[in-house]
């Protein structure tokens, strides 16, 4: 099947085209500033060269129109006819507490969708917005939805309740939902199966670092806990996000400082995190360039950074009972050697042995613990495209068995 996904934003849409048979991506490509004049088309077929198209592309529903179209391309295209796009996969940020899998789009399922845009209000809608666009221009395509949620809904009440009212969540739904949630789930299998061992027999812990970044606590193939909770803000220090703080501050500085909700979230959500405490980028390679020159913001940014991935790590394993694999992934996760180091450094009374040269040269999915190290550390690359393509596949599978 060719299954083409969809990962919209509120002014970006990122595509791959993939067939499932060979888990291979024909195209990738996305399109951003939409809303502008200067909107970028960038695509890229499979062995084929990069182009990009700049115009005017006001919405998604144009935006959508053009994806097609330079698919459909004599020169740049990969298919000769839309009807070879078997499904459309998307990326859904928030399926709350209504979404434990992967789903069919129906009205019922759109109107669901709606209800949860107060629990990701910057997310939801821009994917509605797409799921709408293509609805439009592919009205006999089934639509399906993958959720960054869903992989988290085995957790338990006693990790996904906060101290607060209980009659708070029963109102507002406030809980932890956890991100990221795809990723998780695909390095997890991943991880398993290079270890050619049943993920049912495995403790496992996964890092998702990048500019967001989230951990999760992953025991015989379900997920028990998750560094992110209500929204993306908690957990890990990541580019531009303080992660877990004291709640009391937000009050303390939005009086010190005369702030309004809206300037302290801004705060919190876009100048925190590894850009707040070294005062320069929310770049992990800049960062490290900084430390290696002595910045000593940068070093702060730095060690924080990995101090509350390696805290993780050690809540996980007391939380499983103990760990069998850790996994990297994600921009930095996969390609920092010097972040991966220091997560790693004294661990070995959780059974994990570094193994130094293993560690700086990585190359698709590897161990970077010594051979005899009793847990296991893997670099595995995500692929959140293929979850949401092989998904979609399944989903479509099921309606032709029902029809």
């Amino acid at each position: 099947m060719k299954i083409l996904v969809l990962n919209c934003g509120s002014s970006s849409i990122k595509y791959q085209l993939i067939e499932t048979e060979t888990e291979h991506a024909l195209a990738k490509g996305q399109v951003e500033r939409i809303g502008m004049s200067s909107a970028v088309l960038t695509h890229q077929p499979d062995g084929k060269e990069k182009i990009r198209i700049v115009g005017e592309i006001l919405d998604h529903s144009i935006a959508m129109e053009y994806v097609i179209a330079v698919l459909l391309s004599p020169n740049h295209g990969v298919i000769v006819d839309r009807n070879e796009i078997d499904a459309v996969g998307h990326r859904v940020v928030h399926g709350g507490e209504t979404f434990s899998g992967s789903v069919l789009i129906t009205d019922d399922v759109l109107k669901a969708l709606k209800d949860n845009i107060e629990l990701a209000p910057l997310h939801n809608p821009p994917n509605l917005k797409g799921i709408a666009a293509a609805k439009e221009h592919l009205p006999n395509v089934p639509q399906c939805g993958v959720f960054d949620t869903a992989f988290h809904s085995s957790m338990p009440p006693h990790a996904f309740l906060y101290g607060i009212p209980f009659k708070l969540y029963k109102r507002y739904k406030i809980r932890r939902y956890g991100f990221h949630g795809t990723s998780h789930r695909f390095v997890s299998h991943r991880a398993a199966k290079f270890l050619n061992k049943p993920i049912e027999e495995l403790k496992i812990v996964t890092a998702h670092l990048g500019n967001g970044g989230s951990m999760a606590a992953i025991k015989y193939g379900k997920s028990v806990d998750t560094t992110m909770g209500f929204t993306p803000l908690e957990g890990l220090l990541m580019g531009t996000r303080c992660g877990d703080i004291d709640p009391s501050i937000i009050t303390y500085v939005m009086g010190k400082e005369e702030l309004s909700i809206a300037e302290v979230n801004t705060m919190l959500n876009k100048h925190s995190g590894l850009a707040g405490i070294s005062g320069e980028s929310s770049d992990m390679r800049e960062i490290e360039q900084a430390v290696e020159e002595g910045d000593k913001k940068a070093t702060y940014a730095f060690d924080v950074f990995n101090y509350r991935i390696k805290k993780y790590v050690g809540a996980y394993a007391a939380a499983m009972g103990g760990i069998d694999v850790l996994v990297f992934t994600g921009g930095i996760g996969e390609n920092s050697p010097t972040a991966r180091k220091a997560v790693c450094s004294d661990m070995e009374f959780l059974g994990i042995h570094l193994d130094l040269d293993l560690n700086e040269n990585t190359n698709g999915e590897c161990f970077i613990t010594k051979e005899d190290s009793p847990t296991k550390v893997l670099r595995i690359p995500t692929n959140e495209e293929l979850v949401i393509a092989m998904d979609s596949e399944k989903i479509v599978n099921e309606i032709s068995k029902e029809a």
